[in-house]
């Protein structure tokens, strides 16, 4: 797929449109991350969040407040909350995947072990909640609250469905909603909460998000079989490495004759893979179009996402956020 100049790099757009905001929420976290007595918590953290993340979450919470008119201080604080329990994550994810590489560099866990990742994870957390609670909102502090529930929920039910050839495109976005979209709607919404929209407008700021990460998932989902290992920050076929039933294998499971069933048997319920299963894993994919078939999925999610900004206010920021549910899908080449 070509990338059409007006949506190529729209993170890139929303991100110098909230410069000033990022340059903040940036100091905060900073601040917010230091520890007096444990310097390794700024060293792991630090290693993390200055990997080169695209902070594509906290924008999403700065742009809905602005959208949405408010001038306050507190879309700083929450925008640093959602980095911090999207760090804390993904330190946690690390030491559950046993993974080597996030965003092209040594994992956290690798450099100084699982222990450290863990109660790192656990102290940016507790710091998240600290700073929700400043705000002084309950609202806020129920959204995230819930979405933090629902993101270690959609973990561990992706953990019970790992492996499993029985696991459906159903549960397949039970656990999206979990361990990704749930973190996209939340900080849609709260920065609507802090702006204080009408319901709707909330629903709309939420529903957005849903489908934004949704879309996201699937898409970084497929790029583990399609994308290029320096563009993408990880090593090409970890997901089938690590026997991860992602959307395009779940739909090529689904469709497999008795010989394809007993390959992913072998490959994915029992683990036993040799160093030409990938290419096979791929072929399989591409004669049954499970590739295309997921593409199109993910952007069934962003038209919906787009769909959901009609309901917010004519602003400079939402055909941003529609150019950037766009180049959500448009990563795939």
């Amino acid at each position: 797929m070509k990338i059409e100049q007006s949506t190529k790099k729209s993170d890139d757009k929303l991100a110098r449109y909230l410069s000033k905001d990022l340059h903040a929420v940036n100091n905060l976290i900073k601040q917010r991350m230091a520890s007096k007595y444990a310097p390794r918590i700024p060293e792991v953290t630090a290693h993390l969040i200055g990997a080169g993340g695209k902070r594509l979450r906290p924008m999403l919470t700065l742009a809905a407040a602005r959208l949405c008119g408010y001038e306050g201080p507190f879309h700083i604080h929450l925008a640093a909350t959602v980095e911090f329990i999207h760090t804390a994550t993904l330190l946690h994810d690390d030491v559950v995947d046993e993974s080597p590489r996030r965003r092209g560099k040594p994992t956290a866990n690798l450099l100084w072990d699982n222990k450290s990742s863990v109660l790192v994870g656990d102290y940016l957390f507790s710091r998240s909640f600290q700073l929700m609670v400043e705000t002084g909102s309950l609202r806020v502090l129920d959204i995230l609250a819930n979405a933090s529930a629902t993101i270690a929920e959609g973990e561990v039910l992706q953990l019970t469905a790992a492996q499993d050839l029985a696991t459906t495109e159903e549960i397949y976005l039970q656990v999206v909603r979990g361990k990704t979209a749930a973190l996209f709607s939340a900080a849609a919404q709260v920065g609507g909460v802090i702006a204080g929209v009408s319901v709707s407008q909330e629903q709309a700021l939420y529903d957005f998000g849903d489908a934004l990460g949704i879309a996201f998932q699937i898409v970084d989902d497929l790029l583990d079989y399609t994308g290029q290992a320096d563009t993408i920050g990880k090593n090409i076929g970890n997901d089938f490495r690590e026997r991860k039933l992602t959307l395009p294998v779940i739909k090529a499971v689904a469709l497999a004759t008795e010989a394809e069933r007993a390959f992913w048997h072998r490959t994915i319920a029992q683990g036993q893979q040799s160093e030409d299963d990938l290419d096979q894993a791929l072929a399989i994919m591409q004669s049954h179009l499970t590739l295309e078939a997921a593409k199109n999925d993910a952007l069934a999610w962003v038209a919906q996402a787009k769909a959901a900004l009609v309901h917010l206010p004519p602003h400079a920021l939402r055909v941003m956020l529609e150019n950037l549910a766009d180049y959500v899908v448009e990563r795939i080449s």
